[in-house]
């Protein structure tokens, strides 16, 4: 779509994100006023700044040109910040924000954290859950290992608590 690697939308529903949202992998500069017209408010990158093709400073700039908010949540599987989720609750939860478009190199990791949000937060089963992430994913089956595990690892802590 329009040079967005492998973009998707939902308009579900969901306890923290009650409008629809979009969603993508590598997401060129210049596709960031269609973005605008199509509604978006925000665009929220999950991409590492040192990943081949990253410019953030460019597209924050081109976010903005454009009338967006622009949100880098940087999300290094090898070197995960531990409270990326709970940052990536925020900016999704934050009205001003809304709809959003988050992307990533692939939507992978968008299909992570978007099941994550979805068990966790909206009570959603893993199954449902699971079925939205592979539709967002590039890669289902590394979204969803990653984000079972994830989801797994917080329940574990939270009942330890």
């Amino acid at each position: 779509m329009h040079g967005i690697k492998n973009f998707s939308r939902t308009d579900r529903p969901s306890g923290f994100a009650g409008f629809p949202a979009g969603f993508g992998g590598a997401t060129p500069d210049s596709v960031m006023d269609w973005l605008k017209a199509e509604g978006f408010a925000s665009v929220i990158n999950l991409r590492v700044a040192n990943e081949e093709g990253v410019d953030l400073e460019a597209s924050r700039a081109a976010a903005a040109a454009a009338g967006l908010k622009y949100v880098h949540l940087p999300f290094d599987v090898k070197n995960l910040d531990p409270q990326l989720y709970d940052k990536f609750l925020a900016a999704v939860g934050d009205e001003a924000n809304r709809p959003v478009y988050i992307h990533c190199a692939s939507a992978t990791r968008v299909g992570a954290l978007w099941m994550i949000a979805r068990v966790l937060h909206d009570d959603w089963i893993v199954d449902r859950a699971r079925e939205e992430a592979g539709a967002i994913a590039d890669k289902p089956a590394e979204a969803v290992a990653f984000a079972t595990h994830f989801i797994a690892a917080r329940r574990e802590r939270v009942v330890r608590d």
